[in-house]
């Protein structure tokens, strides 16, 4: 038997059906927000992932551009190396089987593209320091030459040491730093006139040379240090000779000097001067024919001087 619904019943069941009509749409706008939270939030990680991956890779490809040219690097210093060692190799080649000093220019001419000859030979230098033989430089030359310590090992044979006189002394200091010099300008600056023996020696010792003639009335003959004259004394360039500061600090100058007094800069370029001419073919042989003749009767007259003071009853018996 159905049960009659009252009118307050009747009234309600409407109201109620809305309630639950707004309730589900209200869960499904929830539910749908949700989801389009959770859309959102997938796509910022997704995002983020790619920006990852990407500052990777760039990360990446920076770190092999580096190393590319990290390695780029130490092949050219690789090669570099090389090209030094080579150098070496080259120079030390050429300094052996050369009987004369070696121009540095001609050593230039030899080295590789991008190598400079005075950095292969001052590390040649450097190599040779402290062994046997030794790398020196004269001038613009260079040679091997027995460390100075070692050199009475390979004597045999006892060299006469010829002391130079007080007079040559002088010459040989004026020549040096006043080259080019005439003879005339010598004895002006000594003061007095210098025998004809002097030069001859100092010629005959390979230390003084003839150099031209002087653009003067007379030409005369102007003379220059040699390479030979470097090498004895122990001296790479002309401009090493003390200055003189050194010379004071030496001892050598009383400290009472003229005012005004100072001492050339020496120069010994192989190029004359503006002031000079060369000299002729063969002049300068003629010049050491006249030198050696005037050494032998020197010689001569010493040695007669010598048997006379030896044998004084000889003398007597003659006269």
């Amino acid at each position: 038997m159905a049960k009659k619904m009252t009118n307050h019943e009747v009234a309600d069941q409407p109201h109620d059906e809305e309630i639950i009509m707004q309730a589900e749409i209200v869960v499904s706008e929830s539910v749908e927000v949700q989801a389009e939270a959770e859309v959102i939030e997938t796509a910022k990680a997704e995002l983020a992932m790619d920006e990852i991956d990407q500052g990777a890779a760039e990360g990446h490809e920076g770190e092999a551009h580096h190393n590319d040219n990290g390695d780029t690097a130490e092949i050219k210093e690789s090669i570099k190396a090389e090209k030094f060692r080579e150098s070496l190799r080259i120079a030390e080649a050429l300094l052996f089987a050369s009987s004369e000093p070696v121009e540095q220019s001609e050593i230039a001419r030899r080295m590789p593209d991008g190598i400079k000859a005075v950095d292969v030979l001052r590390q040649l230098q450097s190599d040779y320091e402290g062994r046997g033989i030794n790398l020196v430089r004269v001038n613009n030359r260079w040679l091997f030459r027995t460390a100075s310590d070692l050199g009475w090992l390979l004597s045999r044979e006892a060299s006469e040491q010829r002391k130079l006189s007080r007079a040559a002394i002088e010459t040989l200091a004026i020549i040096a730093y006043h080259q080019p010099v005439t003879r005339a300008e010598i004895e002006d600056i000594r003061g007095v006139a210098i025998s004809k023996g002097t030069l001859d020696v100092l010629l005959e010792t390979s230390w003084v040379r003839l150099r031209g003639r002087r653009k003067a009335p007379g030409r005369p003959v102007t003379y220059g240090t040699t390479d030979t004259f470097l090498l004895h004394f122990g001296l790479e360039a002309i401009s090493d000779l003390p200055g003189l500061d050194e010379l004071k600090s030496a001892g050598m100058f009383d400290g009472r000097l003229p005012p005004g007094f100072g001492m050339p800069t020496p120069k010994d370029d192989l190029a004359l001067t503006e002031d000079e001419d060369p000299l002729e073919d063969g002049e300068a042989d003629l010049f050491d024919e006249l030198a050696t003749q005037d050494m032998a009767e020197d010689q001569a007259e010493t040695e007669a001087v010598a048997e006379g003071e030896a044998h004084p009853e000889d003398k007597s018996q003659a006269a």
